[in-house]
């Protein structure tokens, strides 16, 4: 009987243990942030060489 106690005591503590719940998390949202790059890669680029391009524009017009 303390044998079956004891058994159910462990699964019990086991179950109600989330120590590893955080390292589950943040994977789970690098997974999903991965995925959002993959899946938008040519309108991200697309943002980027915008946007450095209006930063290179006003470089060369305060230089100029």
């Amino acid at each position: 009987m303390e044998e079956s106690n004891k058994a159910k005591m462990g699964l019990k503590a086991f179950m109600e243990d989330e120590s590893g719940v955080g390292v589950v998390e943040v994977i789970l949202i690098l997974v999903v942030l991965i995925a959002l790059v993959v899946i938008f890669k040519d309108q991200l680029t697309n943002l980027v060489r915008t946007i450095f391009g209006g930063i290179q524009t006003g470089v060369n017009t305060i230089i100029e």
